[in-house]
């Protein structure tokens, strides 16, 4: 389990905390140090070294997080759009980038597609957070950093703001984790986050973890392939292998969010996103099922972890980690 060095201090309404080793739960955590790097317009995450994550706070249409390499090196996401003409890609969907929270439909204002009608998140705060204790960045097995962005329409007018926090974790079974929290706040005027498919915590992964390509795909109900779009689940994962490595990715849905457990607008072509406005697509409900209203000086906070592991969902104890990760989150805050 984490020591108290390693908590990391941010507002009280936010938290994660770090799954202890399921497979291994008798083995002794491997250290490993995590370090984070800022040159202005992205911030660069090493495990001992060597390339975790970026997150791209300036550059984008919204802050995504690319490239994102996990167990052995293995790289997880598409490079398209942020990097064109890849040998195996579809060059489809240009506002599938990497890793993102956003959604389709935001007092009428799409911020998940690109244009010149679409909204944009502008990040106004990228700060790596210091663990307590630590006079250094990068002193333990997680980094975390905290982002603060507006929602703007076209116009550049402001529809809401959020607070973010990303912690980027190694975890001691040799997986890795992206926890991302978002607090989502009404800060100028009512925000209705729409009835529509199209959101909003997702990722586009490598071509090899298509189930059009053979990936394997399933949920925490059992579900398996195509099926698990539209479904309800605490999880869904995705494994194939990478350059001759069985990996896969994991999404988990936090118990405390809003309508857990959420909708997956999970497409056989690499695209998961976690999904709890979408009903009416879904389920086939009436128009506006989905909607949620925020109100002025009010706000929402969603939880989720992204788990790059190795082996298929079974060999990873997809469900054990969720279980851990899920008891741990909700039995304490981080200071």
């Amino acid at each position: 389990m984490p020591s108290m060095r390693q908590a990391t201090c941010l507002v009280a309404v936010l938290f994660f905390v770090v799954s202890p080793n399921v497979r291994s739960a008798e083995v002794e955590p491997v250290p490993q140090k995590v370090e984070a790097k800022d040159d202005g317009k992205s911030i660069a995450v090493t495990i001992d070294g060597q390339p975790f994550a970026t997150l791209c706070h300036k550059g984008y249409a919204k802050p995504i997080i690319y490239p994102i390499f996990g167990p052995g090196g293995a790289l997880m996401i598409r490079h398209h759009p942020m990097k064109k003409g890849v040998e195996g890609e579809r060059p489809d969907h240009p506002h599938h980038q990497s890793l993102w929270y956003t959604h389709g439909s935001v007092n009428g204002i799409s911020f998940w597609h690109l244009g010149k009608n679409a909204g944009t998140i502008v990040c106004k705060l990228a700060k790596i957070v210091v663990p307590e204790g630590k006079t250094v960045v990068g002193a333990s097995n997680s980094a975390s950093v905290y982002l603060e962005n507006d929602w703007k329409k076209a116009d550049g007018s402001i529809v809401l703001t959020d607070h973010q926090h990303i912690k980027f974790v190694a975890l001691s079974n040799g997986d890795r984790a992206i926890d991302y929290t978002v607090e989502l706040i009404a800060s100028h005027g009512d925000v209705t986050f729409g009835d529509t498919k199209e959101g909003s915590a997702g990722i586009r992964t490598n071509p090899a973890l298509r189930i059009n390509r053979g990936a394997d795909a399933r949920n925490s109900e059992g579900v398996k392939g195509k099926g698990i779009w539209g479904k309800r689940a605490k999880w869904v994962d995705y494994s194939a292998k990478i350059d001759g490595k069985e990996v896969g990715v994991s999404i988990f849905d936090h118990p405390t969010n809003l309508r857990h457990p959420t909708w997956w607008h999970a497409r056989d072509y690499g695209l998961v996103a976690a999904n709890p406005f979408g009903i009416h697509d879904f389920e086939r409900k009436p128009g506006g099922t989905g909607n949620l209203v925020i109100k002025k000086g009010n706000s929402v906070i969603f939880r989720y972890r992204f788990l790059f592991h190795a082996g298929n969902a079974d060999k990873a104890n997809v469900e054990a980690q969720w279980k851990a990760w899920a008891a741990a989150g909700t039995a304490k805050k981080d200071k």
